[in-house]
């Protein structure tokens, strides 16, 4: 078997295992200490793991090194992976989580008017909890892609609510901390936890 078919061989009984196992590329990369992008790799063929990451994935999965390396009945290229059917229910949740702060926020501003009061701090206050609801479901429901700018916009309408309620001076010079609160924040989510490199085992005689 040459080396290009091999390394087909591995990737199909690879994504076999992963998706059976109901893993994604980044969970099974941290088992093994290794990026997701390295899994992809292995997964589209581009590269074979060395014997000593066949014998954890062997491990791993129950199976033999020799069940990876043997040719499956029919290998297909794996197809990107969809996004969940239920992507559009989750949307919907979020939206509605949303809307309900903000309509608790008006229906509360509301029964004050009827009552001669005027409390427009309500609203103010909806603002960082409504982000706040927000940034919570999309880290139940797996949606860390836009995590940092969702926790930026957090940490702002935090200060802009301590502008508007607590500062009766209203001193603008409390933005300054703003912006270094943001800067500190898309400064956290730039580190990464590198895989740690494998050092080959000098073979002992």
């Amino acid at each position: 078997m040459e080396l290009s078919e091999l390394k087909l061989v591995t990737a199909g009984n690879l994504i076999k295992l992963r998706t059976g196992r109901g893993l994604t590329q980044a969970e099974l990369g941290a088992k093994l200490n290794y990026s997701d992008k390295t899994i992809s790799k292995w997964e589209r063929g581009e590269a074979i793991p060395d014997a000593y990451v066949l014998t954890q994935i062997a491990e791993l999965f129950g199976v033999s090194v020799d069940a990876l390396l043997s040719p499956p009945e029919k290998w297909m290229p794996p197809e990107p992976e969809k996004e969940e059917e239920r992507s559009y229910s989750v949307r919907a949740i979020l939206a509605i989580a949303v809307l309900g702060v903000w309509t608790l926020a008006l229906s509360a501003f509301v029964a004050l008017w009827l009552a001669h009061i005027i409390c427009w701090q309500i609203f103010v206050v909806a603002l960082p909890v409504s982000i706040l609801t927000y940034l919570v479901l999309i880290c139940v429901f797996d949606r860390k892609k836009q995590l940092k700018y969702v926790v930026a916009l957090f940490v702002l309408s935090l200060f802009l609510m301590m502008y508007l309620l607590f500062f009766h001076a209203n001193p603008w010079q409390i933005f300054l901390v703003a912006i270094l609160a943001e800067v500190l924040v898309f400064l956290s989510f730039r580190v990464r936890r590198h895989p740690r490199k494998k050092e080959p085992e000098n073979s002992q005689e």
